[in-house]
């Protein structure tokens, strides 16, 4: 029988460990993502937006609004030291954003359980909701830190 892994421990002792894991995207890097609060169970991630990230109407281009939601999510699956990949998300966009907004999304873990995760992902700009994404993650049976099994 498998033993049980308290997965809030594993967050709390590996914090800067698995923090460190997190921010090293590539990708949210290179767009000036910067993840803002990291908690269990909750990420945050802002993003100021510059004047190439629009389309052709000088409206943030949706694949920005969408990267942002995406990064907060992954950094939210990720926060107990367990790989986890984006299975399924859905996005509405419900307002448009311009350049030089700053741009904040917020993770909340809906459910977690040994295999998926649940999260619901909303895109701010000051005080209006701009977007809402839902996400499922896979979470592997591997953990990118030791945990001392």
């Amino acid at each position: 029988m498998r033993k049980r892994i308290d997965e809030d421990q594993i967050y709390e002792k590996n914090y800067e460990q698995i923090l460190n894991h997190v921010k090293n995207d590539p990708y949210a890097q290179s767009i000036g993502i910067q993840l803002s609060k990291f908690e269990a169970g909750f990420t945050e991630a802002i993003l100021e937006v510059k004047s190439h990230m629009v389309n052709a109407y000088g409206t943030v281009h949706g694949a920005i609004i969408y990267a942002l939601a995406d990064y907060a999510f992954t950094a939210a699956c990720n926060a107990y030291g367990k790989t986890s990949l984006g299975v399924n998300t859905t996005i509405q966009f419900m307002e448009s954003a311009k350049p030089g907004e700053e741009l904040v999304a917020r993770a909340t873990e809906v459910k977690r359980n040994f295999r998926t995760g649940f999260y619901r992902i909303e895109v701010f700009h000051e005080d209006n909701l701009i977007a809402t994404m839902e996400a499922m993650s896979y979470r592997k049976d591997h953990y990118f830190i030791d945990i001392g099994e």
